[in-house]
């Protein structure tokens, strides 16, 4: 049987990592791949490792039908270029670290988040942290809908 396995990364994996991953987590689940896909998400930076997702992104989260109270924050790890068959960069500065910590064989499995939204704006998914309510609803939007793409992409990969 195939798998395939995506891996979100931001800053401090404590609001839009964990999000997506919970969020297509979900979605992978109500299509039934959820044994043959596997999720993950981590940090660039080291701040927060072993941390709960933020607060506020679990509370916004919460109202969607999305659990993030099991996470604990995690730092990218060398194996995890091997590991991953995608890679999704929230930002531009994470794809800058995964850029420059990737081995150059697995290169190809780094992407942008953004590009699997259904209108994508810029390249980066923004960082709620310093933002108020409206900003973590807003990410959570462009989450729901890069995850539905995300979906049909391991269908597409597992068919």
């Amino acid at each position: 049987m195939k798998h395939y396995s995506i891996l979100f990364v931001c800053n401090d994996n404590l609001c839009r990592s964990p999000t997506a991953e919970a969020v297509l987590r979900q979605k992978l689940g109500d299509a039934g791949l959820q044994d043959r896909v596997k999720v993950e998400s981590a940090a660039t930076h080291d701040y927060n490792v072993e941390e709960p997702a933020d607060i506020r992104s679990q509370k916004h989260a919460t109202r969607r039908g999305y659990d993030l109270s099991a996470f604990r924050a995690r730092l990218l790890l060398l194996e995890d270029f091997e590991r991953f068959d995608l890679i999704l960069a929230m930002d531009a500065s994470n794809m800058q670290v995964l850029q420059m910590r990737c081995p150059p064989s697995h290169k190809s499995r780094l992407q942008y988040f953004s590009a699997y939204l259904g209108a994508p704006r810029h390249q980066s998914i923004p960082d709620p942290f310093y933002g108020d309510e409206r900003d973590f609803e807003q990410v959570l939007d462009q989450i729901e809908d890069g995850c539905d793409a995300l979906v049909k992409i391991a269908q597409q990969a597992l068919a």
